[in-house]
């Protein structure tokens, strides 16, 4: 309750600064980059070095990059046929396509399944999410941003993109115990992630932008929230015979709001911002609702 409360709290407070005037129009800029290079690099570090490995890893962290896959051909197609500028279909993609699996992720979790299942979450928001945005979304962000951008080109962004230098370190450390005052500290940082990240969607968010965003948006929703879970249900277990509590939880976590991270590349990309500040501002809370759905149907499994 007090991680959906300071959600609440933060992406009101982004709402009301701008609202204020107090705040330059180049705030989210600046809020974005803190957490690009400060925020994510420091969760990085401190949860790869946390994880333990077994062999649910495989499908957990399999989730998010075929729920990615299967969103960049659905919006691709659905969006040239459409007509939606590339702006779009790039922020649908990054948005539409990963799931806020940390932290709306998490306390889900505990609320639903017990904390004994936290692993499997971070798992899904690490090896899944996390590194889907640090490799993948970058790529994609960088293509339907500048339009047409050489191999090289591409992989010098994923490489300088910090969160991702980070998660290559976290990995090199995973044999070096860290210090408490170093996890002190890298908690700290990270903690930072989800109020900047909200306030910063808060300050940019413009419900009247919602009539001409109103099909990529609803399309956007569709897939996160219903469609995208839905088929991964039907690979995993409906195929591929998957069963029990960490296949529950992993589908579960394929059902989450869309991803604050992805939303603050997209928009540090220029992708479409008015679109992405609103399947964030309305994925969120809407969310609330679909999950105990999800959580009624995947009791079976």
């Amino acid at each position: 309750m007090s991680n959906i409360i300071l959600l609440v709290v933060c992406f009101g407070a982004g709402i009301f600064l701008k609202r204020t005037g107090r705040f330059p129009a180049a705030t989210p800029a600046a809020l974005n980059g803190f957490v690009i290079h400060i925020s994510l690099p420091a969760l990085a570090l401190l949860h790869i070095h946390r994880l333990h490995f077994d062999g649910t890893i495989v499908f957990t962290a399999a989730m998010a990059w075929l729920l990615f896959g299967a969103g960049c051909l659905l919006f691709r197609f659905i969006g040239r046929a459409a007509g939606l500028s590339s702006g779009t279909i790039g922020a649908l993609m990054l948005v539409g396509g990963l799931g806020n699996t940390s932290f709306v992720g998490l306390p889900m979790i505990e609320a639903y399944y017990g904390k004994e299942f936290l692993g499997v979450g971070i798992i899904a928001d690490q090896f899944g999410s996390f590194l889907v945005l640090s490799t993948l979304g970058i790529v994609v962000a960088t293509v339907y941003s500048a339009g047409e951008v050489s191999p090289h080109q591409m992989l010098r962004k994923v490489f300088l993109f910090p969160p991702f230098q980070a998660l290559i370190i976290a990995f090199l450390l995973i044999p070096l115990p860290f210090p408490d005052w170093l996890i002190t500290v890298l908690q700290k940082l990270g903690d930072t992630l989800t109020p900047l990240a909200l306030a910063s969607v808060g300050f940019q968010l413009r419900l009247s932008n919602i009539r001409e965003e109103l099909k990529p948006l609803g399309l956007g929703l569709l897939y996160k929230l219903v469609i995208g879970p839905a088929l991964l249900t039907l690979l995993f277990v409906g195929i591929m015979g998957g069963s029990g509590k960490a296949m529950q939880v992993t589908l579960f976590e394929a059902a989450m709001a869309p991803m604050i991270t992805a939303g603050i590349i997209a928009v540090d990309h220029d992708l479409n911002p008015p679109l992405v500040t609103l399947m964030i501002g309305i994925g969120i809370p809407l969310s609330f609702l679909t999950l105990p759905v999800w959580w009624w149907l995947l009791k079976g499994v």
